[in-house]
């Protein structure tokens, strides 16, 4: 379902010298499956995230999604594809903050360019637990509360994969599982494949299938 082949990224460094990333020879993902990418901070999990997701493109390398090769299409094409086809929870959550729970959500149907689903938007703020908050803005929520509607605006428009940044890096650590385990719980119901990013050993522990990028990234140098 998903698959990188010979995935390459450098970055130019302020004197001028290449700083090589990643060099991934194969990485495959099959459909409904969830797996957890472990490595330390800094070690380029973000860029492989933002690379599966389009937002940023790799030096050379395929990234296969469904039968397409992400990195072939044009940017606008990519964020089309990106909004139907997968989510993506962030360390930050990125809502919206004059808008509530439920209008976040909503608002996440439209960026795939669809209508928006009232009672699937409902029926997702219930499935993570959020029923009695759906009026309620993201300041006037826990920072767990938060998580919970990203999660549910990132599985809005029905993904084939959902991509999780460090989605407990601002939760504390009691409520950690519990987060990691709605995601996975959610997900499953859907048959929507998960990656996950993490460096807590805790969180990594949860999954059958655990991938440290330094094992799959053959760079010598990683930054």
């Amino acid at each position: 379902m998903l698959l990188l082949q010979d995935v390459c990224k450098t970055y130019r460094q302020p004197d001028g010298a290449e700083l090589p990333i990643l060099n991934i020879p194969r990485f495959e993902v099959a459909r409904g499956e969830q797996v957890v990418l472990t490595g330390r901070s800094g070690g380029g999990k973000t860029t492989l995230l933002h690379i599966i997701a389009g937002i940023a493109l790799p030096d050379r390398g395929k990234v296969e999604l469904e039968g397409v090769d992400i990195t072939q299409l044009p940017e606008a094409a990519r964020d089309r594809f990106r909004a139907e086809k997968m989510g993506y929870v962030f360390q930050t959550f990125n809502l919206l903050p004059a808008f509530s729970a439920l209008e976040n959500v909503l608002l996440g149907m439209t960026f795939g360019g669809r209508s928006a689903d009232r009672g699937r938007a409902e029926q997702l703020l219930e499935r993570v637990g959020l029923t009695g908050r759906l009026t309620h803005r993201p300041a006037a929520l826990s920072v767990g509360e938060q998580q919970r509607v990203a999660v549910a605006r990132a599985l809005a428009n029905h993904p084939a994969l959902l991509l999780a940044d460090e989605p407990t890096a601002n939760i504390d650590a009691g409520r950690q599982q519990q987060v990691v385990e709605l995601i996975r719980e959610t997900c499953r119901e859907e048959n929507v494949a998960l990656l996950m990013v993490t460096h807590t050993a805790e969180v990594a522990g949860q999954f059958e299938r655990v991938e440290a990028l330094e094992t799959l990234n053959q760079t010598a140098e990683v930054a």
